[in-house]
C-alpha cells in the first residue's frame, strides 16, 4: 500500500478523486441488486397471497405473459431487437424457464410456506454444479464440494424423512422448479446465439413458456378467478416491478458488476422471502426446517464466494449446431 505521505498533494488528490468516482461507479449497480432483491424477495408473499384469488397454474399463465406484455414495448422503447431468437433455441428455453420454473414454483407454494419454497427453489445453483458436470464437462471443486454437502444436509433437515408425515408434494414441485432454472441455464449457456439480446430472448420465451402454462392450466386447473382489488395488485406486482423492472435492473447490474457478486447480491432474495412470509404471513419454520434453511443458504454462499475467487480457465464443449 502506497501512503500518502510520499505523494504530493496532486497525487494525492488524483487518488482520492479516483476511489470517488469508483465508489459513485459501483453505488448504482450495487443498489439495483438491492432493490431486485427487495423486488423479488417479497414477491415469495405477493404469489402466495395470489393464490387465494387463482389456481397456481392459472396465475403463472397470467404473470408470465402478463411480464412479455410488459416487456415487449419496454424492448421498443430501449431500441432493443424485437425479432425472434431461433426457436430451436428459444421454444425449450421458454418450456424450462417459464413453463417449468414458474409452473412448478407457483404449483409448489399452494402446498408449502413461503419462505420454505423460496429456499428450495434458490438451490438451483447447487443443482446447476451437478449438471454442468456431465452436460458442460465443468468439474466440481474447491469450496463446491463443501457447498453440495451443507446442500444435502439442509435438504434432509427440511424433508424430515425420520418422521413420516404428510405435505411433501410442495417440497418436491419447488426442488423441480429449481431443478428446471438449472436446466435453462445450462441450455441457454450452450445453445444461446452470439450477440444475442438478454431481453429480447427474456420477452420471447415468457411468450411460448406462458403459451404452454396457459395449456397446462386449461387441462389441470379450474378456470376461476376470483378479481379482488389484491388480486388485480399481485398481478400488477408480478408483471411490472416483478418481471420487467427486474429483469432491467439485473440486465443493467449485470454489465456493471462481475457476474460472481451480482450473484452474491441475489442471495438475499430467498432471505428476505423467508422473513417477510415470516413477518406477514405468520410462517414460523420449526427447529429442524429452520436449521435446514440455514445449511442451504449456508451453500448458496459458498457457491457464490468460488466464483469470486480465482481460478484456472476450462475450455467449454463447442455448442452443438
Amino acid at each position: 500500500m502506497i501512503s500518502l505521505e510520499l505523494l504530493g498533494d496532486h497525487e494525492a488528490s488524483n487518488i482520492f478523486l479516483g476511489k470517488e468516482l469508483m465508489t459513485r461507479t459501483l453505488a448504482w449497480p450495487v443498489a439495483a441488486i438491492g432493490l431486485l432483491s427487495l423486488i423479488w424477495g417479497y414477491n415469495w408473499v405477493v404469489m402466495k397471497t395470489a393464490l387465494l384469488d387463482s389456481p397456481p397454474l392459472v396465475f403463472a399463465t397470467l404473470r408470465v405473459l402478463g411480464g412479455a406484455a410488459v416487456l415487449f414495448p419496454l424492448l421498443k422503447l430501449l431500441g432493443r431487437p424485437l425479432s425472434v431468437p431461433p426457436l430451436g433455441y428459444i421454444v425449450p428455453l421458454g418450456l424450462l424457464q417459464s413453463t417449468g420454473f414458474v409452473g412448478f414454483t407457483l404449483w409448489g407454494l399452494e402446498y408449502s410456506g413461503a419462505g420454505k419454497t423460496a429456499i428450495l427453489v434458490y438451490m438451483m445453483p447447487i443443482w446447476l454444479i451437478l449438471l454442468a458436470c456431465p452436460l458442460l464437462g465443468e468439474r466440481i471443486h474447491g469450496l463446491q464440494r463443501p457447498a453440495l454437502v451443507l446442500a444435502v444436509m439442509g435438504l434432509m433437515f427440511i424433508l424430515e424423512p425420520w418422521h413420516l408425515h404428510g405435505g411433501i408434494l410442495g417440497t418436491l414441485l419447488a426442488l423441480l422448479s429449481g431443478i428446471s432454472w438449472a436446466a435453462s441455464a445450462i441450455w441457454q449457456k450452450r445453445l444461446a446465439p452470439s450477440g444475442g439480446d438478454l431481453l429480447n430472448a427474456t420477452a420471447w420465451q415468457m411468450i411460448f413458456g406462458g403459451v404452454a402454462l396457459g395449456v397446462l392450466a386449461m387441462i389441470m386447473d379450474p378456470l376461476r378467478i376470483h378479481w379482488t382489488p389484491r388480486f388485480v395488485g399481485d398481478l400488477l406486482y408480478n408483471a411490472i416491478p416483478g418481471n420487467a423492472l427486474a429483469w432491467v435492473l439485473w440486465a443493467y447490474a449485470l454489465q456493471r458488476l462481475p457476474a460472481g457478486i451480482a450473484g452474491m447480491g441475489t442471495l438475499f432474495v430467498p432471505l428476505i422471502g423467508v422473513m417477510a412470509a415470516w413477518e406477514q404471513l405468520g410462517e414460523r419454520p420449526g427447529d429442524w426446517e429452520a436449521a435446514g434453511m440455514l445449511l442451504v443458504f449456508l451453500a448458496l454462499v459458498l457457491v457464490s464466494w468460488q466464483h469470486l475467487r480465482p481460478k484456472e480457465k476450462m475450455p467449454l464443449p463447442a455448442a452443438r449446431e
